[in-house]
C-alpha cells in the first residue's frame, strides 16, 4: 500500500521541542528558562501534587476509613416470611429459586434464611446458612432446612 507508506502530519501539527540549556542565543540559554534562584530553580524543586499553598491538604482533611476484613463473608438475607408469600407448598428452594422470585439479586450468592415472619407451608429449604428460629420454624411447618455449605466459615 503505497499511500500508507507516505502518510505524514500536516504542516504546523508537529511541533519542535524545547531545547533548553544550550547557550545564550537559543533564548533558552543559562537558566534555562527556570529563572533565578529559589526553589522552582533548584533540581527536584517544587511542590508535591498535593500541596495546597500551605493549607491542609484534602488527604489530611479527610477521615481515614476503618479496617476492611478481606476475608468476611457476605450473606444475601432472605426471611422465612417472604418464602411463605413466593412459593407454593412443596417446593423446592435454593439460590437459584429465590433469584428467579426476585428475592436475592444474584443468583450464584450465598444465602442465609431468617425467621422473620411466619411460614404455613411445607418447603424443602437449600440455603448456606439458616437462623436457629428460621430453621424451626421450616421444620415446625413440615419442610426441612438443608445447609449446602457454598460458603466458607469464618468464625
Amino acid at each position: 500500500m503505497s499511500v500508507l507508506s507516505k502518510l505524514k502530519a500536516p504542516a504546523g501539527a508537529r511541533r519542535n521541542i524545547k531545547r533548553v540549556g544550550r547557550g545564550e542565543s537559543s533564548g533558552h540559554g543559562k537558566t534555562s528558562c527556570h529563572g533565578h534562584k529559589g526553589q522552582l530553580a533548584r533540581s527536584g524543586g517544587g511542590k508535591g501534587p498535593g500541596f495546597e499553598g500551605g493549607q491542609t491538604p484534602l488527604q489530611r482533611r479527610l477521615p481515614k476509613v476503618g479496617f476492611v476484613n478481606p476475608t468476611r463473608v457476605e450473606y444475601e438475607i432472605v426471611n422465612v416470611g417472604s418464602l411463605n408469600e413466593a412459593f407454593e407448598a412443596g417446593a423446592v428452594v435454593d439460590a437459584k429459586a429465590l433469584h428467579e422470585k426476585g428475592l436475592t439479586r444474584r443468583a450464584r450468592t450465598l444465602v442465609k434464611v431468617l425467621g422473620e415472619g411466619d411460614l404455613g407451608k411445607k418447603l424443602t429449604v437449600k440455603a448456606d446458612r439458616f437462623s436457629k428460629s428460621a430453621k424451626e420454624k421450616i421444620e415446625k411447618a413440615g419442610g426441612t432446612a438443608e445447609e449446602t455449605k457454598r460458603g466458607v466459615d469464618v468464625q
